[in-house]
């Protein structure tokens, strides 16, 4: 297990679905006002639950969007599709957001799996193993095109990737990501974060400059301690719409507040 040297954060996911984009905008700026640390949304074309074809919003607009709307949290995709955009065309999209925000973008970005985005938006789905050799081509691309573009990102911007393949997603992980987000109960997180661990041995890089990022759904009274205990640091509430219920959020940021008190 790692120590912590990463600062305790929240997240919210607003899931970009069953709602007009009003009433997310209003999200984020409560997300916010709350206290929360960064905003992400997702990538997908479609809702992942609820009806299959309700309201849904492009990921990397909003972000634009949410770059002027907020002045203090971080924002970004929990996590970009890679398969969707180019690499060096999604490394200078996320120049540009990241200038917008001034210096506020994570780039979160993962292999993809969503088939119904890949077969109405004409993508080729491929395998799942085709998917992750593609972003594993990908993650140098995107840091060489920041490289070359002018301006020059306002720092270095965070990647973080999804994901809990063993043998692949955290071998890339460890090569290139600053954050690993994850899913699952504390089990899980422990025995991956053992493997990322491992792997960041192979590769010559200290884990601990990876910070561990998991989805939560319980309060943090049920799950906060044994989670921090596994190694994270970043906890993501997702909420979706039409109502953007921020009730568990607030939750989360009073026991982050309760830390520091």
């Amino acid at each position: 297990m790692i120590s912590m040297t990463h600062p305790v954060r929240i997240g919210v996911q607003l899931q970009p679905q069953h709602a007009g984009y009003a009433r997310i905008r209003d999200a984020v700026a409560e997300a916010e006002e709350a206290g929360v640390d960064v905003v992400f949304n997702w990538d997908h074309f479609f809702p992942l639950y609820g009806e299959p074809d309700g309201e849904h919003f492009e990921c990397w607009t909003m972000l634009g969007a949410w770059a002027e709307a907020t002045s203090r949290v971080e924002i970004g995709a929990l996590v970009t599709c890679n398969s969707y955009r180019n690499p060096e065309l999604l490394a200078d999209m996320a120049r540009t957001v990241d200038h917008i925000s001034g210096g506020r973008l994570i780039l979160g970005i993962g292999a993809g799996w969503f088939e119904r985005d890949y077969d109405e938006y004409g993508y080729e789905f491929g395998t799942a193993g085709s998917r992750l050799a593609d972003l594993a081509q990908a993650l140098p691309r995107i840091r060489s095109r920041w490289a070359k573009l002018n301006p020059a990102p306002t720092r270095d911007i965070p990647i973080l990737i999804g994901g809990g393949g063993e043998k692949k997603t955290l071998r890339y992980t460890a090569e290139h990501a600053d954050i690993w987000h994850s899913f699952g109960d504390v089990d899980t997180l422990v025995r991956k974060n053992a493997v990322l661990d491992g792997h960041c041995a192979d590769v010559g890089r200290d884990p601990a400059r990876i910070e561990r990022s998991i989805e939560v759904s319980r309060s943090p009274g049920e799950v906060a301690d044994a989670l921090v205990g596994a190694g994270a640091t970043l906890f993501t509430v997702g909420v979706g719409g039409p109502d953007y219920d921020l009730g568990l959020l607030k939750e989360w940021i009073a026991w982050r507040d309760g830390r520091r008190s």
